[in-house]
């Protein structure tokens, strides 16, 4: 009997060589969440091949690059709905006020309806975030480019060297130069991995910067200098859009000011004066 119970949990937990615990047990609840992901994609399939291919380029711009990403992607959409309706079934009728029947499938409607559409919002700002945190990253990654490549590197060689230099600092750009290195190493063309990298980031400004470097090698034109007109460049852009941001701040803060700020001002400056006229006025109209 002992030996069963430890054939059981030796079966669910592996001790490793460093003393800690692998747990076999958690993969496969991992894999029962990705089997049931699976199944719940197959009723939530996008309705066209560009749908699909839109989905899949979502989900690789946000960073997950799995082959199954978009799957378990569409099945949590579906499976959140349905754990939305479960919820609100499991709601007692008299906390909702005794609903009737319309209004009942009005709340699963909306619950359903804004479960589904959580994992899209949260992508979308996922793919901010990753895209933002790139936006800030290039520039300075061009300036070590520069560097490497008027040191004799070539690009190739530079874009692996800047890869490793900068995935500490901006892990999300040195993770994508890292990809494109190793499709480098790996034999594909320098255009189409460069091309690769413009639809993995679906930034205007790396596309920018990948017609740039497929002239530059296209032509046999300095790639140092083109490099860095380039940074210089992407720098203004952002000095322009802060300044912009500035410049929208006034009309932004408008609304508030009127709404929030100046009648809790009014209140305390003006409000302790008309007390006392009312307190010194009423009674003498009173008696008038």
């Amino acid at each position: 009997m002992l030996q069963t119970w430890r054939r059981r949990v030796e079966g669910h937990t592996t001790v490793e060589a460093d003393g800690g615990v692998s747990g076999g047990f958690a993969e496969q609840v991992h894999a029962h969440v990705r089997a049931l992901l699976e199944w719940f994609a197959k009723f939530n399939q996008p309705s066209s091949v560009d749908d699909m291919r839109a989905t899949r380029r979502r989900v690789i711009t946000a960073g997950y690059r799995g082959a199954k990403a978009p799957v378990f992607y569409m099945g949590t959409k579906l499976l959140l709905a349905v754990l939305a309706v479960a919820m609100v079934a499991m709601i007692p009728a008299k906390a909702l006020g005794f609903p009737t029947a319309t209004n009942l499938i009005i709340f699963y409607l909306l619950a359903a309806t804004c479960a589904y559409y959580a994992p899209s919002i949260w992508l979308s700002q996922a793919i901010a975030h990753r895209q933002d945190a790139l936006l800030r990253a290039i520039p300075d990654a061009l300036d070590l480019m520069v560097v490497c490549v008027e040191a004799g590197l070539g690009l190739d060689q530079a874009i692996a060297r800047v890869g490793e230099d900068v995935k500490q600092t901006h892990p999300v750009l040195g993770e994508e130069l890292n990809v494109l290195a190793l499709e480098l190493r790996t034999g594909v063309q320098r255009q189409e991995a460069l091309r690769n990298l413009a639809y993995r980031t679906d930034l205007e400004e790396v596309k920018n910067l990948v017609a740039l470097l497929v002239q530059t090698d296209r032509f046999g034109t300095s790639i140092g200098q083109a490099l860095r007109v380039h940074a210089d460049s992407m720098r203004a852009t952002r000095r322009l859009k802060a300044e912009e941001l500035a410049a929208k701040l006034p009309v932004k803060l408008l609304l508030p000011l009127i709404f929030f700020i100046f009648p809790s001002m009014f209140v305390v400056t003006i409000g302790p004066a008309v007390i006392r006229m009312v307190r010194v006025l009423f009674p003498a109209l009173a008696g008038h």
